[in-house]
């Protein structure tokens, strides 16, 4: 009978070729292990990536609505902080000027304008404010602030209302001039007459947040403050008795348009809710797509560690055959 056996150069070929397959083995496994995921797809598929390319292309697409999403709420709570502060400070004019129209001949007139010097500034810079590098309030066009500095304003409006003889004809006058298209619109007004594209949400949602300096809730608190800027006017020549009677009346204007700011903001806060529902919504899935794809990859922590433990044996046991055999020879053979 014939014996067949290994030459030493071919078994050690085999044992190096054990070692380094154990080699990997254990190192696959120990990946698996940390990670939870198998460390081969293409196995554990079967060569179909038709579903696990559905959950990838899907969470890609939700990346995407996420920073869509994120960019809407800095945008609209911009906006809303915006409009919080021309209601603030219109409701801090208003007071000033209805205190100084009850003071009749005893008011500091050129104070009150001052005030309402500094509140049109204030208002005018606001509403200039962009949310990341894009201006809010000038509908598409965004890299242009919607309003020029107050002194400007104030200059275009003693032109249009030159000749008002009384407070009701400084104000009918430039209520006429904020209204007209032709006016603030078309003179003062930088920004575009477009509103600003939809956000895209998700693939059924999106918002607008269409709210521009050109709103005539937003043009009515800049037309009291810049009346109330031309109070002292000598172009006038309102006496100080006028100019409480003129102070009293852009007061309880001011007041009641605090109304229409507040509308705005309700609008904006509306949008901010739609904002966070969708938002939730996208995270859900993703949460969803995260435990379908795991649930695909996962590995059995209890398999792996046993199937790691007995690559280790195996992989010991090849180093001990080894020193065995290094240690043979032809005295201990005889």
């Amino acid at each position: 009978m014939s014996v067949t056996s290994l030459g030493d150069l071919s078994h050690s070929y085999a044992m190096r070729q054990r070692n380094v397959a154990l080699r990997q083995d254990i190192d696959k496994l120990t990946t698996e292990l940390a990670t939870g995921q198998v460390a081969d797809v293409r196995d554990v598929l079967g060569g179909n990536y038709s579903y696990l390319t559905d959950i990838e292309r899907r969470d890609s697409i939700l990346a995407g609505y996420n920073v869509a999403t994120t960019e809407a709420t800095l945008y609209a709570g911009g906006m809303q902080d915006a409009l919080g502060l021309v209601q603030s400070l219109g409701a801090t004019l208003s007071s000033s000027l209805i205190t100084a129209g009850t003071l009749a001949g005893g008011a500091n007139s050129h104070d009150t304008v001052a005030e309402g010097r500094a509140t049109l500034d204030s208002m005018l810079g606001t509403l200039n404010l962009n949310s990341a590098g894009r201006y809010m309030f000038s509908g598409t066009a965004i890299d242009t602030p919607a309003l020029p500095d107050s002194q400007t304003i104030i200059d275009a409006l003693r032109t249009a209302v030159s000749g008002a003889a009384t407070p009701d004809d400084l104000l009918a006058a430039a209520t006429a001039w904020f209204d007209d298209p032709a006016g603030f619109e078309a003179t003062v007004y930088q920004g575009s007459a477009s509103p600003i594209a939809p956000f895209q949400l998700s693939q059924s949602d999106q918002i607008a947040l269409d709210v521009r300096a050109t709103d005539p809730k937003l043009k009515e608190v800049l037309k009291l403050a810049a009346v109330v800027s031309l109070a002292d006017d000598p172009s006038f020549g309102f006496d100080v008795d006028t100019q409480a009677e003129l102070f009293g009346k852009t007061g309880q204007s001011m007041l009641g348009a605090q109304d229409g700011v507040i509308a705005l903001r309700a609008d904006v806060g509306f949008v901010e809710s739609r904002i966070d529902k969708v938002a939730a919504r996208n995270a859900a899935e993703v949460t969803g797509l995260e435990f379908a794809k795991a649930a695909l990859l996962q590995v059995d922590p209890f398999e792996a560690a046993t199937r790691l433990e007995e690559a280790q044996f195996q992989l010991e046991s090849l180093y001990s055959v080894t020193v065995r055999m290094s240690q043979l020879s032809l005295v201990k053979f005889l």
